[in-house]
């Protein structure tokens, strides 16, 4: 495989979940985004946002996504929640849509066996309604900017590895 998988979607949707599965059934590199800025920066997601700001965090997201498009080829790339508002998104890849409801991507938070652990990790769930609304607001632009969409409610992780391989030509 020579062109990358971009999985995109709204945070805790599965995207590293999925990435890591796939990469391993199907023998590819996985790399995530937000893994990359906070090796760069050496602080987490969070910490970067609370001491220099979205802006500056949007800024890191674009050099990573001109680093991808540049360096890397025949990988599995999953990005943070924001990522699909890089300008040259749809030039690293194919971009996969991972799609799912808020309810049921807060419930797989809520419910999952080390949720205080994800929960932690994406602190806007703290607060449902923001969460809800930040959802709302990228719903339709997750959509306009993917070539493929992959609803993953009530499939098993094999099922959505499969179709993304389907529906990628691997």
């Amino acid at each position: 495989m020579q062109q990358n998988i971009i999985l995109i979607g709204f945070m805790g949707v599965g995207k590293g979940t999925t990435a890591r599965a796939f990469a391993k059934k199907y023998g590819l590199y996985n790399i995530d985004t937000d893994d990359l800025i906070e090796s760069k920066e050496n602080k987490e997601v969070k910490q970067i946002f609370a001491k220099k700001g979205e802006r500056y965090f949007r800024k890191l997201e674009q050099q990573t996504a001109d680093w991808i498009e540049t360096s890397v080829t025949g990988t599995l790339i999953s990005c943070g929640g924001g990522f699909y508002q890089v300008k040259n998104l749809n030039k690293m890849g194919k971009v996969v849509l991972l799609d799912a409801s808020f309810d049921w991507i807060h419930s797989r938070l809520k419910n999952a066996k080390n949720s205080a652990k994800k929960l932690a990790k994406r602190p806007l769930f703290h607060e449902p309604k923001k969460a809800k609304k930040l959802y709302k607001e990228r719903e339709a632009a997750y959509k306009k900017v993917a070539d493929v969409v992959v609803n993953v409610e009530g499939k098993s992780r094999d099922e959505i590895c499969e179709e993304i391989a389907q529906k990628c030509g691997i």
